[in-house]
Parts: structure tokens; sequence; C-alpha cells
């Protein structure tokens, strides 16, 4: 499922393609794809039209397109496959083509919606003062976000009763770090992601949160993370982070500080990937 880097990616290049534009007219070719649309697919589609979108925004991995000029945004779930492209007219609709939008001007694209999987789509909702979708309000700011408070996070580790990675992935503390960028992270903090968050003091918190925010950054300026064909920013194109990984999906390689091969062991319907010398398991106290 993507994860922060990928959905600023694609908000970028709405940001560029779609942002100020007015919508003619929406398609919705599968009605699962507006399944979170209450109303269903007529309501999503006779809504759009006739709607400027503004500046896309994003939190942590949610992001929406704002229609101005009213309180209301529609909210994208990309899922495990989901893609919005920015595609010209004329090009064949894909085979797992969910919805197309058309706008009112004359630059020859529309922006399509495919999934493959159908576990995404797009919705609409009221929005807060503070410009989010009602259904994500209770979301945490992400690292990235200017206004994301560090030692407010620093402070929800110490009280709660969890482990590292489990609070990393929680999104009422922190938004946008999914499984592969918490284990990248945890290795180059070195450590180990059961790791008690009571026990982490407030400069290994800095720490952690410094290296969290470099593999983001890392991964934004080559465009995400690509492990195969399904995430692709707006044109279509994947990202090549995947290639920069030291620790998601190497195991048995070495590791690239010590050379011990790197383990995996599952974790919560996941996997988790470290190094047993670099990121020491936690004691275990009776």
């Amino acid at each position: 499922m993507p994860e922060l880097p990928e959905v600023e990616v694609v908000r970028r290049g709405l940001e560029r393609w779609v942002a100020h534009r007015t919508v003619a007219d929406a398609e919705v070719l599968h009605p699962r794809a507006v399944r979170r649309h209450l109303a269903g697919p007529d309501d999503f589609a006779h809504r759009l039209g006739g709607h400027r979108i503004g500046t896309p925004s994003r939190r942590g991995k949610y992001l929406w397109l704002p229609l101005e000029d009213t309180d209301q945004a529609v909210l994208a779930h990309l899922g495990m496959s989901g893609q919005l492209l920015v595609q010209p007219h004329e090009t064949p609709a894909e085979k797992h083509l969910r919805i197309r939008v058309r706008f009112t001007d004359a630059l020859g694209t529309e922006l399509r919606f495919v999934d493959q999987r159908t576990f995404g789509g797009l919705s609409l909702h009221e929005t807060t003062p503070d410009g989010l979708p009602d259904v994500i309000a209770h979301i945490a700011r992400d690292p990235l976000d200017p206004l994301f408070d560090d030692e407010a996070f620093h402070l929800a580790l110490r009280r709660k009763r969890t482990t590292i990675k489990r609070a990393l992935l929680d999104q009422s503390l922190i938004s946008g770090v999914g499984n592969i960028y918490a284990d990248e992270a945890l290795w180059r903090a070195r450590l180990h992601y059961e790791r008690p968050t009571a026990t982490l003091t407030r400069p290994r918190t800095t720490e952690l949160l410094g290296h969290v925010r470099d593999v983001m950054n890392a991964a934004l300026a080559v465009g995400g993370t690509s492990f195969d064909s399904l995430y692709v920013n707006v044109n279509g194109e994947s990202g090549y982070f995947d290639r920069s990984l030291d620790a998601y999906g190497r195991e048995g390689l070495p590791c690239r500080r010590c050379a011990t091969p790197m383990r995996r062991r599952p974790w919560m319907n996941r996997s988790s990937y470290f190094c047993p010398r670099c990121q020491r398991a936690p004691r275990v106290t009776a």
C-alpha cells in the first residue's frame, strides 16, 4: 500500500495537472470505486460537475481534492492498487478504469482512477474548518508537516504501553509511516522493532524522527518506492527508492553497516526486516 512519499508524489502531480480546472462531468464505471460515497455513483458524478478543483492536499497517506467555493472535498483512497492518472482524451481506456473525470478547458487531458483490485475509491465529504475531509479529522499530522509537534510525539511515546514499530504505524500518533519506511528508519536509528516506547529518551526520539524524515525525503526525491507496476505517479511512471532500501526486503543479504545477514520476522500480518547485530532485541524481563 502506498505510504507518505508515494502519496505525496501523486499529490504533486495532481497539483501540476489538475488543480484549478473545472469539472465538466464525471463518469463512474464501477460502483465499488465510490462505495464510500453512500449516496451512490449517480450522486457522486452529479455533485462533481461544474465545480473547480482547488490545490490537492495530503495528510499522511490520505489525499484529497478540495472543491473551491464549497465545504466539500473528494477524498482518494488508493488502497493496494489505486492509481490517479492524467491521460490525453484519446488514450484508450485502461483495463481497470473505474472513474473518469473530464474538464471544461481545452488542455486535452482528463483524470482517471484506475484500480485493479478495487480496494480503493473516491468519495465526497464535508470538510472541517481546517480544510480536512471530516472522516479523517482524527488522523495525526505527519512528520513532514511543518506543524508536527516532536515534543508531543515523544511524550505520547513515553505514556503509551507499546513497542516502537507499532507506535510508528499508529495513525493517531503519527501519520504516513507504513511498514517499509518504519523498517528503514528503525535500521538507520539502530532500534529493534520491539523496543518498548517507554524506554526512549528524548534524544533517541529526536534521532528517530530525523531518520523518518530523511528516509521519506530520500524516497520523495526518486519518486517513491515501486515493487510492481501498481504504484505509479500521475504520468504512469514508477519510483526507484526500492533500489536504495537498507532493510526492507533484504532478508539474507549483508547489513550495509556490519555485513551481518539481515533477518525477516512475521509481524502483525506483515514482515519486519532488521539486522540482528545493529538492532539488538530488547531483553525480556520476568
